[in-house]
C-alpha cells in the first residue's frame, strides 16, 4: 500500500459548500484530491480505484467519470474542464445539482441535516454485517430506489424530467462503492453514510482500494491508450472480417453505397425442391438441351471459359474455402435453372433435372441432330454455353474458348409451387443478370487482391507445376481485365450522371431485378460504346445511356410468325433481331481502323446458329400443310399448357368458369389480342399479311398515348441518339438500297437515331459474316428470309404490340415492364394495383395467376423489390398504370382505359380461368 499518496486526515480541511457531493467531499477531506480544480486524469483514476472494478470495467468507469465531470460545471466550463480539470468548488447550481429535489442531507451551507439522515434510514431495515457479524441499519438497491422516488414526489413541481437520470449517479453509486454484501443482500450502511457526511471519511476498505493502486502519469496513460487503440483497431478489423465473412448481407445493408459495392450482392436461399418437371412444348429432349447450351457466338463473361471455371465465389470464409462460381447451386441463386451434363445419361439423373415426362410421352422428331452439337460437360445451368474455335475478329489469332449466355438464359422460365419446379422453354426467365455481373467482377477482384486466391486460381488454370513467369503473366492478364471493368464502370457512372432522359430528368439506373432486363439500352451501350472501347476506339463513352427502361423477358413461342417481335414493334427482320441480341450479349466485334479495312465488321456471332434457333422456334409453315383441309396450327415451340395434371387440386380447372370466361374474353380481349390461336377465327383474322410465299401476323399495336402503360421502352430506339466514327461508313441510306425501305435516313454520317444506327450496324455485321463464309446467294436468301425487310415500322409514334395470349399464364409478372404481379391485379383498376412487390424465388399463385401480394410485405434476403415510387417521385420505367379496365357504363373512351369495369371479382376470376387454358 502506497500510504504516502494519502495526506494525513484532517477534518479541519475546509470544503466549499459549493461542492454538494458527499463522495467528492470525502475525497477532499481524506486528502486524495484537492478541494478546488482537479485534473480529470486524477479524478477519474481515483474514483475508478475506489470502485474496486478491474480490467475493462475499470476503464469504463474512468470514461464514465470523465463524461460526468465534463458536464458537471456546465457547457460554459467544458473547455476549461478539459484543459484544467473539474472545478469541485463550483458544482452547486450546475447541471447535476437537483436544487433541493434530492435528499436534502447537505444544506446549501455545506452542513449536515441529521433529521434527513434519519429519514434516509427510515426507508431501510436492519442488515447483518458480513464482516463483523453484528447488525446495523442500511438500504439495499430497491429501498434506495423507493427513497429517491419519494424525494422526487416531495419536490413536486420543482423536480425536472431528467432528475431520475441524475439520481442513478448518486445513491446507487455509493451503494456500488461503499456497500456491503453481495447481490440482493448488498446494502449501504447508515453508519458509513453518517461518517462520510459528517467526518468526510471513507471506510478503511475504500481507503485501501485507493491507496493500493497508483495514479498513472499522463504519459503512461497515453501509452496505454495508444496500445488500447491499436488493440481496439485490431479487434475491430477482426470483427469486420468475421462480419463480412459470416454476415455479408447485413454488413452490406449498413454500408455506404460505394463501400457496399465491395461486397457481393445478396442472393435468395434455394428452397428444397421435391420434384421438377419440364412441360411438353413440341420439342424433343435433344432439341431442348441443344437450345439450352448452344453458343450464339457470345463471350458474355469477361474471362475465358477455363478461367471462369477456376474463379471462386466472391465470399470470405474464415476457415473453409469459398465455393466456385461455376457451381450450379450458386448460379441457381441468380435465377438460373439446373441442367444435366448430358442427356445421354440414366433415367434417375434425368428425372432429377425435371425430364421425367420425357419417358412418359411420345417424342417429336429431332431438329438439332443435323446441326453443330452443344455440350455441357461442366454441368452449368440452362443458358450457359462454351464458344469454341474462337478467333479474334481483328487479328485473326486463335483465342481461348469463351463462355457466354444463350437465348435460353433469358427465354426459359420456371415457376415454383409448394416445393415443385415447373419449367418451360420460351418463357420469361426469373434471372437477375445485374447481380451476376457484379458477382463476376467481384470474383475477379477478390482473386487479384485476397490472400491465397490467385495462387489457387493459377493452380487450376495452369496446373500446380506452372512456373513463376507463367503465373505472373496470368496475373497480369487478369489484372488488365479487372482494371478495364473498374474503369468502365467509373466511366459509365460519370457519363450518365451528366445526361438527361427524353423528359429532361437526370439519367439514373432503374433496378432491373429478378425477371427483368433493359435489353435495348444494354445493346446500345455494348455496340455503340463498349465495343468501340474494346476495339481501341476512344471517346464513345458519350453514347452510354442509363439502364432505365427494364422490361420483363418476353415469351418467344409463336414469335417467328409475328411481323414485329419486340414489345415496341420495332424490328421486322428476324436475323437483325437475333444478331442484334447476340451483339448485345457481348459477341466479339472488330470496329477498329488499326487493321486492314476488310476486317471491319467481323464478329464472333454465329449467324448460322441463330438461323437454326429461329427454325426450331418457328417450325413448319402452317399455311403449307399437306392436308389443306386440316385446321391450321403452329408447329415449332408451342406455349406450355396449364400444368393441372402435375400439381394439386388448386390447379384443377373449373369448366363452368372457363365457359363464362370465354365469353368475357371475346367481349373484352379478342379485339386487341385476337381470338385464341386454336380457333378458326384466329387463322382467318385480317391481321395475317402476305410475306413472300407465306404469311406473318401483324399484331395489333396501340400508341402509348392511348394504352398509357409505361412509355420508356417504346422511346429507346426512337429518342436515343448515337455517334459513330466516320471511318466505319455507317450509311443508314444503305437500308433503302438493300431493302427498298421507304424510311427517313440519318442526316449526318456520324450521328443518327439509335434505331437506324443499330439496324445498319447489325446488317453490316451479318453481311460480313456471309461474305467471309462465301455463302451462296440461295443460302443467303434462306438465312435472311428476304421477305422480312430490315425497315423501320412505318406506324407513327411510340407504341406497343398486343400479342396473342397463348401461354399467358406462364409470363407473370405482367405488362411489358413486369410491373403487375398477377392477372388478377392486371384486371383491377390501375390505381388499385400494388406499387411494390418482391421478386426472386417465390411461390406461384394459381388462383391469381402470378404472384400473390400482401400489403406491406417485406422482401426476403436476396429478393429484389419492384417499386413504382410515388406520384411525386416516380421510378423511371416502373409505372404500373395503363391497360386498365375501369370504364363505367355510359362513359366515353379515354386514354389508359381499354375496357369496362368488371362487375365483381367473380367475373374477373371467370376470365382468369379461361386465360389459363390458352
Amino acid at each position: 500500500m502506497d500510504a504516502s499518496r494519502k495526506k494525513p486526515f484532517d477534518p479541519s480541511i475546509q470544503v466549499s459548500p459549493d461542492n454538494p457531493c458527499p463522495f467528492l467531499r470525502g475525497l477532499v477531506g481524506e486528502g486524495f484530491v484537492d478541494g478546488g480544480t482537479v485534473p480529470l486524469n486524477t479524478l477519474s483514476q481515483t474514483i475508478a480505484n475506489a470502485s474496486g472494478e478491474k480490467g475493462p470495467k475499470k476503464v469504463f468507469a474512468r470514461i464514465q467519470v470523465r463524461g460526468v465531470a465534463l458536464i458537471a460545471n456546465g457547457i460554459g466550463h467544458i473547455f476549461k474542464s478539459i484543459w484544467s480539470g473539474a472545478q469541485l468548488n463550483a458544482l452547486r447550481g450546475g447541471p447535476l445539482d437537483k436544487l433541493g429535489a434530492g435528499s436534502r442531507i447537505l444544506g446549501v451551507d455545506g452542513n449536515v441535516n441529521e433529521d434527513e439522515i434519519a429519514r434516509l434510514a427510515s426507508f431501510g431495515r436492519t442488515y447483518t454485517d458480513p464482516a463483523g457479524g453484528g447488525t446495523e441499519p442500511g438500504l439495499n438497491a430497491s429501498e434506495i430506489d423507493i427513497f429517491m422516488r419519494d424525494n422526487l414526489k416531495r419536490a413536486g413541481d420543482a423536480a425536472r424530467w431528467y432528475y431520475p437520470l441524475l439520481m442513478k449517479f448518486e445513491w446507487p453509486v455509493l451503494l456500488k462503492i461503499m456497500g456491503k454484501g453481495e447481490g440482493k443482500d448488498r446494502y449501504l450502511g447508515i453508519a458509513d453514510v453518517r461518517t462520510l457526511l459528517n467526518e468526510r471519511q471513507f471506510p478503511a476498505r475504500i481507503d485501501q482500494r485507493i491507496v493500493s493502486q497508483p495514479i498513472l502519469s499522463t504519459c503512461t496513460l497515453r501509452f496505454r491508450w495508444a496500445l488500447g487503440i491499436v488493440a481496439a483497431l485490431f479487434a475491430a478489423a477482426l470483427l469486420a472480417v468475421v462480419a463480412v465473412a459470416e454476415f455479408p448481407n447485413q454488413v452490406r445493408a449498413v454500408l455506404p453505397q460505394k463501400l457496399a459495392q465491395a461486397l457481393p450482392p445478396p442472393l435468395p436461399k434455394l428452397p428444397e425442391t421435391t420434384a421438377a418437371y419440364w412441360l411438353e412444348q413440341n420439342w424433343s429432349l435433344k432439341d431442348r438441351h441443344w437450345f439450352h447450351h448452344t453458343s450464339q457466338g457470345t463471350a458474355t463473361f469477361p474471362v475465358p471459359y477455363d478461367w471462369f471455371m477456376a474463379l471462386e465465389q466472391p465470399r470470405l470464409h474464415l476457415v473453409s474455402r469459398p465455393g466456385m462460381m461455376k457451381d450450379s447451386a450458386y448460379l441457381e441463386r441468380f435465377g438460373f435453372i439446373p441442367s444435366p451434363q448430358s442427356i445421354q445419361t440414366d433415367v434417375t439423373t434425368l428425372r432429377r433435372f425435371g425430364y421425367a415426362n420425357v419417358y412418359e410421352t411420345t417424342q417429336v422428331p429431332d431438329w438439332s441432330t443435323k446441326w453443330t452439337p452443344a455440350e455441357n460437360v461442366d454441368g452449368l445451368p440452362v443458358g450457359f454455353a462454351r464458344m469454341t474455335g474462337v478467333t479474334d475478329p481483328a487479328t485473326g489469332h486463335r483465342e481461348e474458348d469463351k463462355i457466354g449466355l444463350t437465348c435460353a438464359a433469358c427465354h426459359t422460365g420456371q415457376i415454383h409451387y409448394q416445393g415443385i419446379d415447373v419449367r418451360f422453354d420460351g418463357g420469361p426467365a426469373m434471372t437477375d443478370l445485374k447481380k451476376l455481373e457484379l458477382s463476376t467482377g467481384l470474383s475477379i477482384a477478390y482473386t487479384l487482391y485476397m490472400p491465397f486466391r490467385f495462387q489457387r486460381f493459377a493452380d487450376r488454370v495452369l496446373g500446380a507445376e506452372a512456373s513463376k513467369a507463367d503465373r505472373d503473366a496470368l496475373e497480369q492478364k487478369l489484372g488488365v481485365i479487372g482494371k478495364f471493368l473498374l474503369d468502365w464502370q467509373n466511366k459509365y457512372d460519370d457519363t450518365i450522371k451528366h445526361k438527361q432522359t427524353w423528359d429532361k430528368k437526370v439519367q439514373t439506373d432503374t433496378e432491373e431485378g429478378f425477371g427483368r432486363l433493359d435489353a435495348l439500352n444494354r445493346i446500345g451501350n455494348q455496340v455503340f460504346s463498349q465495343d468501340f472501347a474494346l476495339s481501341g476506339v476512344k471517346g464513345f463513352e458519350k453514347n452510354l445511356h442509363a439502364q432505365d427502361a427494364p422490361v420483363s423477358y418476353p415469351a418467344i413461342w409463336t414469335v417467328p410468325w409475328f411481323k414485329f417481335a419486340q414489345y415496341d414493334a420495332s424490328i421486322e427482320q428476324p436475323l437483325i433481331r437475333n444478331a442484334g441480341e447476340g451483339l448485345g450479349v457481348t459477341a466479339l466485334l472488330n470496329l477498329s481502323d488499326a487493321y486492314p479495312e476488310d476486317r471491319l465488321w467481323r464478329s464472333s456471332v454465329h449467324i448460322n446458329t441463330l438461323g437454326w434457333i429461329e427454325d426450331m422456334l418457328r417450325g413448319p409453315d402452317p399455311f403449307k400443310a399437306a392436308d389443306s383441309a386440316a385446321a391450321k396450327k403452329f408447329g415449332g415451340l408451342l406455349a406450355p399448357k396449364w400444368p393441372s395434371q402435375i400439381l394439386g387440386d388448386a390447379w384443377k380447372l373449373d369448366q363452368t368458369k372457363v365457359d363464362n370466361g370465354r365469353k368475357i374474353y371475346a367481349e373484352m380481349c379478342s379485339g386487341c389480342h385476337l381470338p385464341a390461336v386454336d380457333t378458326p377465327a384466329f387463322w382467318s383474322s385480317g391481321h395475317w399479311e402476305p410475306s413472300g410465299d407465306s404469311k406473318v401476323l401483324n399484331a395489333v399495336t396501340i400508341p402509348t398515348d392511348e394504352i398509357k402503360t409505361d412509355p420508356e421502352q417504346s422511346r429507346v430506339l426512337s429518342d436515343r441518339i448515337v455517334d459513330v466514327p466516320g471511318f466505319l461508313k455507317v450509311n443508314t441510306a444503305d437500308l433503302q438500297k438493300w431493302w427498298q425501305c421507304d424510311i427517313p435516313t440519318a442526316s449526318s454520317p456520324t450521328e443518327m437515331v439509335y434505331a437506324l444506327g443499330l439496324m445498319t450496324v447489325v446488317d453490316l455485321v451479318a453481311r460480313k459474316w456471309m461474305d467471309d463464309a462465301k455463302t451462296p446467294d440461295a443460302e443467303r436468301a434462306q438465312i435472311w428470309n428476304l421477305a422480312r425487310k430490315n425497315c423501320l415500322n412505318p406506324a407513327p409514334g411510340p407504341r406497343y404490340r398486343a400479342r396473342p395470349l397463348n401461354g399467358i399464364w406462364a409470363t407473370a409478372p405482367y405488362l411489358h415492364n413486369g410491373s403487375v404481379p398477377s392477372l388478377y391485379w392486371l384486371l383491377k383498376p390501375q390505381n388499385e394495383r400494388p406499387t411494390k412487390f418482391c421478386m426472386g424465388r417465390r411461390d406461384y399463385d394459381p388462383k391469381d395467376v402470378g404472384f400473390a401480394v400482401t400489403s406491406g410485405e417485406r422482401c426476403k434476403t436476396g429478393e429484389t423489390e419492384f417499386t413504382a415510387g410515388s406520384q411525386k417521385d416516380p421510378v423511371q420505367g416502373n409505372s404500373v398504370l395503363g391497360h386498365s379496365f375501369e370504364r363505367k357504363e355510359g362513359e366515353p373512351k379515354r386514354p389508359s382505359v381499354i375496357g369496362r369495369m368488371f362487375k365483381d371479382d367473380a367475373e374477373r376470376y371467370d376470365l382468369i380461368e379461361y386465360l389459363k387454358t390458352l
